[in-house]
């Protein structure tokens, strides 16, 4: 059986990385004002952090049509018999629901529907591992019981310099009544259930970094095979410095540099630095 592995934009695989690996994305885009572009494809990260800075209002950020899911899943299905289509947290999108919904009206094909309940290079991890069991002949069902073994230890947090989009922009849940206090601190987030929500407030960026740090270390310390992400949005220095400290200390973690870009980027804002991570 021929497995397909499909994702969307916000894993933020890098094009050579999802050609070697034969992974078909479907992009998220960003709209300033009338203009819409898909990330990944017509707008880069550098190009939408410099548009972020200039722009008066906070852009918005849009799912793909269940036309697009449509398109590829046919085009798919003349090479494939089945899809493992993996995407970004359902409780920040509809990806998830447009994919599974193009995937029941798609003849001739099985699209299997993974809700990765997270977004970037932690959603990304499990883009690589359905990959890799793909193109050494898994079978689908094969491949969505490993992703599911692979949330028991897969967490990222990460750290915003300011919330302000994250409130705007409706993506923060529990933080109605804190809102006034935690737009004054550096707060470190995480996602529960599908939503992202704050797991501490911090007064200092430093010590927020520390702490999102310290959380990752907690699990390298116990010295298991690990594969683990610094991501960044906009600040590719101060990811590299931290993830070449993190390689020194803990040589048994597999390190990889990744970024918030332009729709994940356009809640969390410039500045912005997380860590994820999952034992292997």
């Amino acid at each position: 059986m021929k497995t397909a592995i499909v994702t969307d934009s916000t894993a933020y695989i890098p094009e050579d990385v999802r050609k070697q690996h034969h992974i078909h994305m479907i992009p998220l885009s960003v709209l300033f004002g009338n203009e819409s572009y898909k990330e990944e494809v017509d707008i880069s990260t550098e190009d939408f952090f410099d548009m972020l800075r200039k722009s008066d209002e906070l852009p918005k950020t849009s799912q793909p049509s269940i036309g697009m899911f449509q398109e590829l899943y046919e085009n798919l299905s003349l090479k494939y018999d089945a899809v493992v289509s993996i995407h970004l947290s359902s409780g920040i999108s509809g990806t998830y629901q447009t994919s599974t919904t193009a995937g029941e009206m798609t003849e001739d094909l099985d699209v299997y529907t993974f809700d990765s309940e997270i977004s970037c290079m932690a959603q990304g991890f499990y883009v690589l591992e359905a990959a890799e069991m793909a193109n050494n002949g898994a079978t689908p069902d094969q491949i969505m019981s490993r992703l599911e073994e692979m949330k028991n230890s897969l967490q990222a947090y990460f750290m915003v310099d300011d919330l302000t989009n994250l409130h705007r922009g409706g993506r923060l849940s529990g933080a109605q009544a804190v809102v006034g206090s935690l737009l004054q601190v550096k707060p470190v987030l995480h996602f529960v259930d599908t939503k992202i929500v704050p797991f501490e407030k911090i007064r200092t960026r430093k010590k927020a970094l520390k702490r999102v740090k310290g959380l990752f270390e907690e699990v390298a310390a116990e010295g298991e095979p690990m594969k683990a992400t610094i991501i960044h949005a906009n600040r590719e220095a101060e990811g590299q410095e931290i993830l070449e400290e993190l390689q020194e200390q803990y040589p048994h973690v597999e390190f990889v540099l990744s970024y918030f870009g332009p729709v994940i980027g356009t809640h969390l804002g410039e500045g912005a630095i997380g860590i994820g991570w999952y034992k292997k």
